[in-house]
């Protein structure tokens, strides 16, 4: 069990050395905190389930090495907690530190799973070379408790499964190599059907001898051993050479890898079978290292002259290209660059000038959207015309997708907008019933306290004044001229809700009018300058008379009484736009708006219009808003 346990420890001491060669620090930290806590448990077994703790955090950490989301920092809390009961309170037993081990492996290995097909590009080989080794594992780890049950060997299967775990932090190292990223995914499927075929060979076997026949005795079980290991044998050896039997057979046909032919048209059926963007961009990338760019590939993209790399084989740090108009006009426009080329227009791709380079720009319609990049080793061949002729027509194709993708996120980014609009207009229509609702109601209310109590009045004043004027006609004719001051103020409540209804200047004289009357309510210097060459409709104009009318009264309320208001109203290109600015105390526009500004914001998006609210503490307010019209 001690040698199992330093086995597996010694196993992380090289995947963290790995993964900090690659400069992962963080991957590197996680693997040592495993290394660490396993060989205390080698030395004091009582800290065993620390070392549980490790493996299950570890686990959780991947790809990157931080434990990111709060559910995960959670478990491994937790985790960390219950070892740490354990080994104060509870026995700690080797068949439980395994089970436990095993359990917390199962759990990452799921966390692993689950995180593999969201990762992005890069950091999913890490999580598809961890699964492999998971997959190989758990295999590993049954067909030893098969054989055990088979052959009652091995007699403890407990230090053989810890050994087995030994498997996940080579994972580890393989993953940061950066020649076996293109392989992760092979290596995944391969583990998946290798570990599919061990289990089924010890479960036919389980089932023919133990449960048909009978328990092995004697030198039956040699037999039987040697039978179990040449089957399991032949399946781990099936996989790798039917791979080397066909490289024979292509090699005989006098091919040599991927063709630059094979790389074009499988990038064409990738595209076709809707392969999510980045997987498809690395995996274009591995196929241009394999067939035309020995020593390395990358793909730039970009917009608006600003490129990144955003894949690359061998693995590269990210960097990023600013190119000027007139680079990006060239380099759009170009079908194809070597060295000499791109020592004018982009030097910094060259990084040695003896090494064979070729990039083709993917650009669509002119506009340069990113670059395709093959590099050859100084002592490699130089580039052949069909070589840049599949390159070019590579590029074209990615072209061609970058901008599906781009008019795909316009697209959503536009359902998006009109999602919100719509929202707001639902929201709009409901707070103008509302508001109609309302203003019914006030007009009924101004009637009824207002205008019809003067016509009471009047009505209970005339029929006096009938008494009267047969006793007295000097207290008759008193009475009379009451009664035409009352008719008076009757007819002014009257005009005044006519204005707030619909203002009579509006409708006979236009807006340069109807706002200038609005002058003997307003307490602050006020001017108006209306440059507009005709009448608008009915509708229009009163939204910006409204909003106008509101905008001032909000400024007589609050700018404060040294300031004065400039109300402007022009027209052009189709738009009736309007401005209410003061230059009193201002607010801070984040701090919420009121009533007044959802009405006028109403209002104007009734009619398509839009409001904007531009104030600061101490820097007055403006109030702007624009409606579209008719040329």
């Amino acid at each position: 069990m001690i040698a199992a346990s330093a086995a597996v420890a010694a196993a992380w001491v090289i995947a963290a050395v790995a993964a900090l060669l690659a400069d992962r620090p963080g991957l590197a930290r996680a693997a040592g905190l495993v290394a660490l806590a396993q060989t205390a448990a080698t030395v004091w077994p009582v800290l065993a389930p620390l070392a549980v703790a490790a493996w299950l955090t570890c686990g959780l950490s991947l790809p990157d090495g931080a434990v990111r989301t709060w559910p995960r920092r959670s478990i491994a809390v937790l985790a960390w907690l219950c070892a740490a009961a354990w080994a104060v309170r509870l026995p700690v037993t080797p068949p439980a530190v395994v089970a436990a081990t095993v359990g917390g492996a199962t759990v990452a290995l799921v966390a692993v799973l689950a995180r593999c097909p969201s990762a992005p590009a890069p950091r999913r080989r890490t999580l598809q070379w961890i699964a492999a080794a998971g997959v190989v594992t758990s295999a590993a780890q049954i067909v030893i408790y098969a054989v055990h049950l088979l052959l009652g060997m091995p007699e403890n299967v407990l230090p053989w499964a810890l050994l087995a775990m030994a498997v996940l932090p080579a994972g580890l190292a393989l993953a940061q190599a950066s020649g076996t990223a293109r392989l992760a995914e092979r290596a995944l499927v391969e583990a998946v059907v290798v570990a599919g075929l061990a289990l089924l060979v010890v479960a036919v076997y389980l089932v023919v001898v133990v449960g048909l026949a009978r328990e092995p005795v004697g030198a039956e079980r040699e037999v039987l051993l040697a039978s179990v290991v040449a089957a399991l044998t032949a399946v781990v050896l099936a996989l790798p050479v039917r791979f080397r039997l066909v490289s024979l057979g292509v090699s005989l046909l006098g091919r040599r890898g991927q063709t630059p032919e094979e790389a074009l048209a499988s990038f064409g059926a990738r595209m076709s079978r809707a392969v999510p963007f980045d997987e498809l961009l690395l995996q274009l990338v591995e196929s241009l290292r394999a067939a035309l760019g020995q020593a390395g590939a990358e793909v730039w993209v970009g917009t608006d002259g600003v490129l990144h790399r955003t894949v690359s084989v061998p693995e590269r740090p990210p960097a990023v290209l600013t190119l000027n108009d007139k680079e990006r006009l060239v380099v759009g426009r170009t079908r194809i660059g070597g060295t000499a080329w791109l020592s004018v227009w982009l030097p910094a791709l060259v990084e040695d000038r003896e090494a064979p380079i070729r990039v083709a720009p993917t650009a669509h319609l002119g506009d340069l959207l990113g670059l395709l990049v093959v590099r050859r080793p100084r002592e490699g061949v130089e580039f052949s015309d069909e070589d840049d002729r599949v390159l070019i027509e590579l590029a074209r194709q990615v072209g061609l997708a970058l901008h599906n993708m781009r008019l795909d996120s316009a697209l959503q980014a536009s359902l998006e907008e009109l999602r919100q609009r719509n929202e707001e207009l639902q929201a709009s229509r409901l707070r103008i019933v509302t508001a109609a609702d309302a203003s019914r109601r006030a007009i009924e209310r101004d009637l009824h306290d207002g205008a019809q109590q003067h016509l009471v009045a009047l009505s209970v004043k005339l029929g006096l004044a009938r008494e009267i004027l047969k006793e007295d006609a000097a207290m008759a004719a008193e009475l009379l001229e009451e009664l035409r001051t009352d008719v008076q103020q009757t007819n002014a409540a009257f005009r005044e809700l006519a204005h707030g209804i619909y203002p009579p200047l509006l409708r006979d004289h236009g807006l340069g009018e109807a706002l200038r009357s609005v002058t003997r309510r307003v307490r602050l210097p006020y001017t108006v300058e209306v440059g507009l060459t005709r009448r608008y409709p009915e509708q229009v104009e009163a939204a910006v008379y409204f909003c106008c009318l509101e905008a001032i009264q909000n400024a007589g309320k609050h700018a404060g009484p040294g300031a004065s208001v400039e109300v402007r109203i022009a027209a052009d290109g189709g738009v009736l736009r309007f401005s209410v600015a003061d230059d009193g105390r201002g607010f801070d526009p984040g701090g919420g708006q009121g009533h007044g500004f959802v009405n006028m914001t109403d209002r104007l998006g009734a009619l398509g219009g839009r409001l904007f609210v531009e104030s600061a503490p101490g820097a007055g307010t403006t109030i702007r808003g624009e409606v579209p019209v008719d040329g």
